[in-house]
């Protein structure tokens, strides 16, 4: 029997411009589909990671649930931001929900994306905003310092940049503390060493204080090979721990965050000490739309 025909889009996700920030797939199924054929999917797609929504029945909230997974290329992952954030945008931009609030049931648990519309222009005629950002509750993932790390080791992996600073999150990567943003933008990983760098298998975040005047308050990277993935353009998981390290470093709560990949992109971060959450905002544009037909 042929299998029904799976919609899916492609969407830049912590951009307002095409090709640029994190591009996602997204395939809204309408049942479940086994690992195997997820991951030869992702496989498929080779992007920093693709996403899988299926609609769940909530008869008793007020707002859409959808069941939503996550694969790299190489293996599924517990939490992703970008990826959240495209599904989130294909939902709403495609009409598929009405509501301003979607809940995902996740690896993570239950995560929210809403949408938060933008003012309108002032000569406009039309009710409707003419934007919107989209808004992840996400929770907060634990950073701390790691004293055992082989900082000449790390060093070398990047290139031999000089390595202020390193903490380990709850997740098991990296986060360096660079001297500058200006030192994240020109780094040169090397890819093959971060493989084989003790205890950084599962990633490195590189991180440090934007330049004066930039409108931004911290510039990170995201490197992670071993996932099939040498450096995703926009992380917005990572986030989820830059956003503590950051209030200790800085003593606020509120960033504009820049991700200083070749491809760019920006993430409004608020951190919620009380509740354990992490807020990241960010804009999407789809950029490509099909059918998979196996």
């Amino acid at each position: 029997m042929a299998m029904k025909p799976v919609k899916y889009c492609v969407v830049d996700a912590f951009t307002e411009a095409a090709f640029k920030g994190n591009p996602a797939a997204v395939c809204l199924l309408e049942e479940e589909k086994d690992d195997k054929w997820l991951q030869s999917v992702a496989t498929e797609f080779n992007m920093s990671q693709t996403g899988f929504l299926t609609p769940l029945i909530t008869l008793s909230k007020a707002n859409p649930t959808f069941g939503l997974r996550w694969f790299t290329p190489v293996t599924e992952v517990d939490l992703c931001g970008h990826a959240t954030l495209a599904a989130a945008h294909f939902l709403f931009s495609y009409g598929i929900v009405k509501t301003d609030t979607i809940e995902f049931s996740t690896k993570s648990g239950i995560l929210t994306a809403k949408r938060v519309a933008e003012a309108k222009a002032s000569n406009s005629q039309d009710d409707w905003p003419t934007g919107y950002s989209i808004e992840l509750d996400f929770p907060v993932v634990q950073v701390a310092e790691k004293n055992s790390a082989d900082v000449a080791a790390i060093s070398e992996s990047l290139n031999g940049a000089s390595v202020a600073e390193i903490n380990e999150t709850s997740q098991g990567y990296y986060v360096i503390l660079l001297p500058s943003g200006e030192a994240v933008a020109e780094c040169k990983p090397q890819f093959a060493q971060i493989m084989n760098c003790p205890g950084a298998g599962r990633g490195i975040i590189i991180t440090g204080p934007a330049p004066t005047g930039s409108g931004f308050d911290f510039y990170s990277r995201y490197f992670w090979p071993k996932f099939g993935i040498n450096e995703d353009p926009v992380c917005g998981s990572a986030h989820c721990a830059l956003a503590p390290y950051w209030r200790k470093k800085l003593g606020k709560c509120d960033f504009v965050a820049l991700s200083a990949s070749t491809r760019g992109g920006v993430v409004n971060v608020h951190l919620d000490e009380e509740n354990q959450r992490v807020f990241l905002k960010g804009k999407a544009v789809a950029v490509m739309e099909g059918t998979l037909l196996v």
